[in-house]
């Protein structure tokens, strides 16, 4: 019988010795995974963590920019610089959500309950980029951050995020032309507009000519290549050129007068302020006779003039300097409103040379500077086939710093306006023209040739003119019985320019149309006039804040400026 022979025990003990190092090895394999799964678990918890503490910062920052856009509809940047404390304890709360128990923010100074809200002092005229871009603006930068951590979370990670938001002010004469709502342009010869155009609505552009736009173009809603749905002409038989291009939308470019930007809400700015009204608040501030340096009323009982609201109207006008620049005796016919015009009539050339006499009490009270802006209160009661307005005569040469005129009535240029070189007349020359705004219910020029007794149109025989400012006013829009006339129209006229003599009409400025006439209201239409030869330009002195009309109003809106994650205990992206 055979037997197996025994084992050998030095190979027993080496087969022991690597089973124990093969599962010591295995055992610290195994153990390597297991930090290695809890060090990414815990990796991965932490990243889930720090994104939801972003996400919950970024809440923060967002609550307290919707404040900052409320408030500034509401009360102007005024009201926004005086809630900026407010604004840093304005955290989410489980009043807002439940979810928000969870959650503790700081300012990265130590403070918790707190959000860092910084604002900066407004810039110099700055260029904006799209969707305005070429637009210059005053801007003042507030700078939110905010740092959040989750109370109830295993590792206390913070998430900080840091939000820019913009207030931008636009004056509003950096537009050739501009609307507060829907703009028609529809001209029936061709025409080339200069300038940039911003409508807050539709644009209809819908010519029967070429219709040429040199600038950028602009709308919140739609631009369009038709008519007004309430336009009762057909459709339009002419194309349209975008030299440099058309946006849209965009957003809307308000005035800040604490309200919607209705047409009737923005046509306050003209119209004298009512009893009680606070001369602080945002219409207030914004009305052409709280803000004008002179104030000339007329009324049944004759004419006045004071100082304004800035000494709070104490200097009185002699009635015999008045006399010199002041008549109401005149009247002509508007054959567009079928009425008999009874003007306040202002000679500019008078006016400007007691403006500028060492003994004017409104100029000492000026601190020795002419006047550059006058209201005109119209308080005459008429029978119903007059009209009351203004006229400017004589107005080649303005005062030394400017000058513009407000009136809530129709305003009348009679004549060659802010040109005082001859030479530039008829050109886009503006070198020599000091900056100048006429604001009204609605405007007529009246070429040198206009004589108060023309009867028919026959003899309504125009002459080249030139006008060479901003103009605010308003026009009459159109319904399904009669088109408004378009922009090309907004400027009325009422003689035979004969267009095919080459009688022009040259106009440099800015031309803004803010709301609908409430005194000049009969339609455009044929019978009245015959058109002139348009040579309309933006006046690029309005690029210059230095350049810009007395009283300019002023555009303004919310944006978003930077959005980035910070540091812990960091206000900056940088440390």
């Amino acid at each position: 019988m055979k037997t197996n022979p025994s084992q050998n025990p030095d190979q027993a003990g080496s087969a022991l010795m690597i089973t124990m190092i093969m599962t010591a090895v295995a055992l610290a394999i195994l153990a390597s995974a297991m930090v290695w799964s809890a060090s990414n678990t815990k990796q991965t918890h932490r990243s889930i963590q720090y994104t939801e503490s972003v996400a919950a910062a970024e809440g923060a920052t967002e609550k307290i920019l919707t404040r900052i856009s409320t408030d500034f509809i509401s009360g102007g940047e005024k009201k926004v610089k005086s809630n900026l404390d407010t604004y840093r304890t304005n955290v989410p709360a489980a009043s807002d959500s439940a979810y928000w128990s969870q959650w503790e923010f700081n300012d990265a100074a130590g403070h918790t309950g707190r959000t860092y809200v910084q604002g900066a002092t407004t810039t110099n005229f700055t260029i904006l980029s799209s969707p305005y871009t070429g637009l210059r603006a005053f801007i003042s930068a507030y700078t939110v951050v905010a740092h959040a951590r989750e109370l109830t979370a295993m590792q206390p990670v913070v998430g900080g995020v840091l939000q820019e938001i913009d207030i931008v002010s636009v004056p509003i004469f950096q537009f050739g032309l501009f609307s507060s709502d829907y703009m028609e342009t529809c001209c029936a010869e061709p025409y080339s507009q200069r300038g940039r155009v911003h409508a807050n609505g539709k644009i209809y552009a819908g010519p029967d000519s070429v219709l040429t736009f040199l600038g950028d173009v602009t709308a919140t809603s739609d631009i369009l290549f038709d008519r007004h749905p309430l336009d009762p002409r057909g459709n339009p038989g002419g194309s349209v050129v975008y030299k440099a291009g058309k946006t849209f939308p965009v957003p809307a470019m308000n005035l800040p007068i604490g309200t919607n930007n209705t047409p009737l809400a923005i046509r306050e700015i003209i119209q004298p302020p009512p009893s009680g009204e606070d001369p602080n608040s945002l219409v207030g501030q914004l009305r052409y006779y709280n803000q004008a340096q002179m104030i000339l009323t007329v009324s049944n009982s004759g004419i006045s003039a004071t100082s304004g609201l800035f000494n709070n109207f104490a200097t009185a006008i002699p009635s015999n300097e008045l006399a010199v620049i002041v008549t109401t005796n005149k009247s002509f016919t508007d054959f567009r409103e079928s009425k008999t015009v009874r003007p306040i009539e202002i000679d500019i050339a008078a006016f400007k040379a007691w403006s500028g006499s060492t003994s004017n009490s409104l100029r000492i009270a000026l601190g020795s500077n002419d006047v550059s802006s006058i209201y005109v209160l119209d308080r005459r009661t008429l029978p119903g086939t007059s009209l009351s307005a203004v006229r400017l005569i004589n107005g080649t040469n303005l005062p030394a710093n400017g000058l513009t005129v407000a009136t809530a009535r129709p305003l009348y240029v009679l004549g060659h306006y802010n040109q005082p070189t001859p030479a530039f007349l008829g050109t886009t020359n503006t070198s020599t023209t000091l900056p100048a705004s006429l604001v009204s219910d609605a405007i007529t020029i009246l070429s040198k040739n206009w004589n108060d007794a023309y009867t028919s149109s026959s003899t309504r025989n125009a002459a080249i003119n030139t006008v060479n400012a901003a103009i605010l006013t308003g026009d009459v829009p159109t319904t399904a019985a009669a088109f408004s006339g378009g922009m090309e129209n907004f400027m009325r006229f009422l003689e035979d320019w004969s267009p095919s003599s080459a009688i022009g009409y040259n106009y440099n400025g800015s031309l803004v149309k803010m709301f609908p006439s409430q005194y000049a209201t009969n339609r455009w239409g044929t019978g009245v006039y015959s058109a002139p030869k348009r040579d309309y330009t933006y006046d690029i002195n309005f690029d210059n804040p230095t350049k810009l009309p007395p009283l300019t109003p002023k555009l303004q809106w919310v944006a978003r400026g930077r959005w980035a994650t910070v540091a812990e205990n960091q206000n900056s992206t940088t440390p």
